[in-house]
């Protein structure tokens, strides 16, 4: 895919007060470690992941995603009319019915011909919604659209440490399907995509290519009721899996967007250090500058690669002109990558 009249037109987040280091995590698991003779440190050496962010109990998704949302709007040069569809990507909802992005379109005020709908892709959400809403701009069925998210971590971590304290059955290998629930953050994210008339110095989306690997849906799936999720992954095929997809999605994305594409910096999804290291190895790209907050924030879902770009522009690491590369995956497997020009 390749787009002439797309623009990111602006980008907010919101972040959670309180953070939880991966230390004080561990030492509400220190019984089961010392019972299964797992040293202290394990999951930091393992992820690179020194903290993460909780929103306060009880916090709702869609009170989140109009954080970010409320932001983006303060920004933009548009107006609230403008926007034309609301598109909200997170994996945490707050119920199955309606869709969360309805609560989101209502605290926003935005016009009744807005529509809204929720895209559920795991952690590939908001970057599924930006080229959802990149094709609509392209194709010329749309002027400008939102594209937010609000994802809560707290719930999981809990129910995960819960689970590892209460069940007899753990052991050193059945504790690995719940090592990726503990490397997760919280955080909130939104997008103003638009046609670039409207938005002349807006970051150019250029295109990219989606690629996917159903085979692979089992490896990590999340189950029960949306305020008490138990997720179980089998990290190291999902790790093999996922950037044997990403390899093969990223030379699509080059082959669609030509030569004249060479990026200066390129944005993963935060899952952790071992991902990172990986996937820019085979995908030919550890000499190409990168960014990441995984470090701090841990694996935030659908708002992680999209809050990492912001956090790197915010850092005044882009300059006009760059190109950069957004190699989203996100369980199921789905991948989508995308070059944007800065």
């Amino acid at each position: 895919m390749k787009f002439k009249n797309v623009v990111i037109e602006s980008f907010a987040y919101e972040l959670p007060k309180e953070i939880l280091s991966t230390e004080a995590l561990e030492a509400r698991l220190a019984g089961l470690y010392n019972k299964l003779k797992l040293p202290q440190g394990r999951l930091e050496l393992m992820t690179g992941i020194k903290e993460r962010r909780l929103w306060p109990r009880g916090t709702k998704p869609s009170s989140l995603a109009a954080l970010a949302g409320e932001k983006v709007l303060a920004k933009t040069r548009l107006k609230r009319a403008d926007i034309g569809l609301l598109i909200n990507g997170s994996v945490c909802r707050d119920f199955l019915e309606p869709a969360t992005a309805a609560l989101v379109h209502k605290r926003l005020g935005l016009a009744d011909e807005c529509e809204f709908f929720d895209l559920s892709n795991a952690c590939l959400g908001v970057m599924s919604g930006i080229t959802t809403m990149a094709k609509l701009i392209e194709g010329g069925s749309l002027l400008a659209g939102l594209v937010v998210a609000g994802e809560n971590a707290g719930p999981l971590i809990e129910d995960t440490i819960q689970e590892l304290l209460t069940n007899p059955d753990i052991t050193r290998k059945s504790i690995k399907k719940y090592i990726a629930n503990l490397t997760i953050g919280s955080a909130a994210v939104a997008y103003l995509i638009c046609h670039k008339d409207l938005a002349p110095h807006g970051h150019r989306i250029l295109g990219g290519a989606s690629l996917t690997d159903s085979d692979a849906h089992e490896l990590c799936q999340g189950s029960g009721d949306i305020n008490s999720i138990m997720m179980e992954t089998d990290s190291e095929k999902l790790l093999t899996k996922g950037v044997h997809l990403a390899q093969r999605t990223w030379r699509q994305c080059l082959e669609n967007l030509g030569d004249q594409f060479n990026p200066d910096w390129v944005i993963g999804h935060q899952v952790g250090l071992a991902h990172e290291q990986l996937m820019l190895n085979k995908c030919a790209l550890k000499n190409t500058k990168t960014y990441s907050t995984y470090e701090t924030l841990g694996n935030t879902g659908a708002a992680a690669l999209p809050l990492t770009l912001i956090k790197c522009a915010e850092d005044e690491c882009l300059k006009a002109g760059d190109l950069v590369g957004l190699m989203g995956i996100g369980s199921g497997l789905s991948s989508v990558m995308l070059g944007v020009e800065w």
